[in-house]
Parts: C-alpha cells; structure tokens; sequence
C-alpha cells in the first residue's frame, strides 16, 4: 500500500474547514475483496472528485470495473477510467443532461469501500484525528489496514 498527501495544507497538515471545523479526508481505493490497495490525504474542505484522478493513476486499472458513487461522475473521471482500458460503473446526477448507463447489479459491490471505512473507524486514534502531522496519521492509516486484514 502506498500513500500520498494531496490538498491545500497548513504546513504538513492536510487539513480544511468545514460545517464541523478543522477536517481531513482520507481517500482510499479497494480491491475486489474490500482491502485497502492505495491512500490520499486531502482537506477536509475539497470536493472528492477534486483527487480521484490523482488516486487512480497511483493503481492499475485497466480491465478492471472501478466502482464510485455519483460524487466521481465528472467527465473527467470517467475519461480517464476509459482511456486506461477500465469501465466505470458511477451512476450520474440526477441534473445530467445526458446520463449514461449503470450496471445496478455490479454497483452493489461499492459496499465494500463503506465495509472498510466503517472498519477503519473502529480506531478511536483514526476517526477523530489525534496526530498533528499526515505523516503520522498515515503510518497510524496503514497500522489499522493491517490490523483489518488481520481480522
């Protein structure tokens, strides 16, 4: 597993207001199987979508189906996904003008994402951000993926 820090920062922090104050958003893509393959860091602030392509070229796509809910529709997005020889299965907005089509069977299988940040969660250390640094709070990421696939 691999990781890098994306966002604006406060000097090594990748933190960004929010409703909530101070907030950090850990990406992560999965395999098949619900376990962690990559991390990104980013403000809490930032759109998702802002750093999907940034997460996806950290991984090997092609002839893969990669799995993300409407958030990641952006055109964008799913060009890369195609031009990487992966299709996309991310149902559009409801304001698309011209929605394209979703294998709702296949969409079902993004509960394994949820799966593993419901888990992630269970490290008191991780859902409330106690390290300062990303650096620590990465190594503190990958302890808790380990100990996941350990479970």
């Amino acid at each position: 597993m691999k990781a890098q820090m994306a966002g604006k920062k406060t000097a090594d922090k990748a933190v960004g207001r929010t409703k909530g104050g101070w907030n950090t958003k850990l990406h992560a893509v999965v395999d098949g199987l619900g376990n962690p393959v990559e991390f990104l860091l980013s403000a809490g602030n930032d759109h998702d979508s802002v750093h999907a392509v940034e997460l996806l070229k950290k991984v090997r796509i092609g002839g893969s189906a990669v799995l993300a809910d409407r958030a990641y529709g952006a055109r964008t997005i799913r060009e890369y996904i195609s031009a990487h020889g992966a299709s996309y299965v991310i149902p559009p907005q409801s304001n698309v003008s011209d929605p394209w089509p979703v294998d709702w069977h296949l969409y079902k299988e993004r509960h394994l994402v949820e799966c593993f940040f419901q888990k992630i969660k269970w490290f008191r250390r991780i859902a409330t951000r106690y390290d300062k640094s990303d650096a620590s709070f990465l190594a503190f990421v990958y302890l808790a993926s380990i100990a996941i696939l350990l479970l």
